[in-house]
């Protein structure tokens, strides 16, 4: 137990790699933290928390998480998809609200990691983690289209809906303004990397919008105030009515902050050679994050991939790189949060926007297009539910249609096969039937080798022999059917002989009361030849 609790906290193994990699890792941070700060900022403002929140989130759940996370070169701090789950709850309880929800998706996140819920991510399928990236990034750029347009925002409705009547009802000259500026910065972070790989697009992008609108004094929105200090931190006001109306909430942030972080650590491992992370640990780490942003004003941090993307491909090797990220924006909230202010929010648009394109991979869709039906459908039906819907309902239903296709197709292998008894031929071998069964015997396939056992067409048997030995699979159910039809055949006088049970199985068979459905206990055999044998005694008798 005391073991176990030592693995989920910080240790100095985590910098093992410092005294060699430390100038890798300044350099990493400082790289991260030019890219992560035009994002902090627009996915505050997407959100609907402001800026500010976003800045704060990025700080200091960024520090935490890198302290206490479980990858030694993960980047924390808010992401589009939690702007996206976020926005709702804004509109719906206020910004009032966020510190509450913020700080309860916190302590859920931690509970999750110290019980050891880590490692559920792995049964998430590849076709839904796509097909929910995909809506997201269509949400985010659906959520871009007002500020884009220097219209604001329509409050609580779909960013689907949202989009088309801004732009059904939008005055096309007072957005000329807003549409230049997001068409400079899309080109410059179209253009720029392509002219040099080291230039922090995003940021220079919105510096040179920024430039042009005070040049030309085009009238467009801008970011507004932001704080120069850090807040003090404030545990948020709790009653038990605000308690039960933000549960739900915080139920859905949390579990995808566990998701978009533990899917972040794991594309992390598999990019640095720092070596693999600790999904549990990685879990108290977001949730400790959580709870410390919510306490100093900010809003649900997750593991944000493309940051870490950035991290490892700078060299990082420790979490100092994400440590140093947090520092530098810390330095633009208490030096740099007047120039910072003067932000065109069509420029932070832009860059959202832009970044929306590069999450959708077509390569990878172009993949799941050729993989199947059952992976097209589950993955087109996790996209579309995502943008209509809800986030956490479309994991939901994508995970639910997944199974039931897998379940289906493990079903099909299952199969019942009559064998011929050895040969020579003796006297009343016809009335002996000889089944086995092969793949898997659960609650998808029940019925249906129920039906093959059950074999109207042979009412001279008299002796059933059920080979199991072939049997890889069976849960609860079709040990509850194989029961079931075991009872029958021997109310209607026919023996029922089970032959090679599997030592996983056996306990499960006799608790549902298969084994005790035999005649006699003898009638549990591990040899076909002894099978065969006592059946043709029971035949002769």
């Amino acid at each position: 137990m005391l073991a176990d609790a030592r693995r989920l906290l910080p240790r100095r193994a985590d910098y093992a790699e410092l005294p060699r990699s430390w100038r890798q890792d300044l350099l990493a941070g400082v790289t991260v933290g030019v890219v992560a700060l035009p994002l902090a900022l627009a996915f505050g403002i997407s959100s609907g928390v402001g800026a500010a929140a976003g800045l704060i989130t990025a700080v200091i759940a960024g520090l935490v998480a890198a302290v206490f996370g479980g990858s030694h070169v993960q980047v924390s701090g808010p992401t589009g998809a939690m702007a996206v789950v976020l926005a709702p709850i804004v509109a719906s309880y206020g910004l009032g609200s966020v510190a509450l929800v913020t700080l309860l998706a916190g302590l859920i996140v931690l509970a999750m990691g110290v019980t050891g819920l880590g490692r559920a991510v792995t049964f998430i399928p590849w076709p839904v983690i796509e097909g929910f990236t995909l809506g997201i990034a269509a949400i985010i750029f659906l959520q871009q289209v007002p500020a884009a347009l220097n219209t604001a925002a329509p409050t609580g409705q779909p960013p689907l809906v949202a989009a088309w009547r801004v732009l059904t009802g939008a005055n096309w000259s007072e957005a000329l303004p807003a549409l230049l500026v997001v068409g400079i910065v899309a080109a410059l972070m179209v253009l720029l990397p392509r002219l040099h790989r080291g230039i922090p697009e995003s940021l220079a992008a919105i510096i040179a919008a920024a430039g042009v609108v005070a040049a030309l004094g085009l009238p467009v929105a801008r970011i507004g105030e932001l704080p120069d200090h850090l807040p003090a931190p404030v545990l948020p006001h709790a009653d038990p009515a605000a308690l039960r109306a933000l549960l739900g909430a915080a139920l859905a942030i949390a579990a995808l902050a566990a998701i978009e972080s533990l899917l972040s650590a794991r594309v992390a491992a598999t990019m640095s050679p720092t070596g693999p992370y600790d999904p549990d640990r990685e879990l108290v780490g977001q949730g400790l994050a959580s709870v410390a942003s919510g306490v100093f004003g900010g809003m649900p941090a997750t593991g944000a991939i493309a940051r870490t993307a950035v991290n490892v491909r700078s060299g990082a090797r420790t979490r100092v790189a994400a440590i140093v990220h947090c520092l530098l924006l810390l330095a633009v909230v208490y030096f740099a949060s007047g120039p910072v202010a003067s932000i065109p929010l069509s420029a932070l648009s832009a860059v959202l926007m832009v970044t929306s394109f590069r999450m959708i991979s077509g390569r990878t869709i172009a993949k799941i297009l050729r993989a199947g039906r059952s992976d097209v459908l589950t993955f087109a039906l996790t996209a579309a539910v995502t943008i209509v819907f809800d986030l956490i309902d479309a994991v939901v239903i994508g995970i639910v249609v997944a199974a039931f296709y897998a379940l289906r197709a493990v079903a099909r292998r299952s199969s019942v096969t009559r064998e011929k008894l050895p040969v020579p031929y003796q006297p009343g071998d016809e009335r002996i039937a000889l089944l086995r069964l092969d793949g898997a015997m659960f609650f998808g396939a029940a019925e249906r080798i129920s039906s093959a056992i059950v074999d109207a067409d042979h009412p001279e048997v008299s002796v059933v022999i059920i080979r199991m030995s072939q049997l890889g699979m069976l849960d609860a159910t079709g040990a509850h059917t194989l029961a079931q039809i075991t009872a029958e055949l021997e109310a209607r006088g026919i023996t029922v002989i089970i032959k090679g049970v599997q030592p996983e199985h056996l306990n499960l068979l006799t608790n549902v009361g298969a084994i005790e459905s035999l005649r006699h206990e003898n009638h549990l055999i591990d040899s076909l030849d002894e099978a065969i044998a006592h059946a043709r005694s029971h035949v002769r008798g």
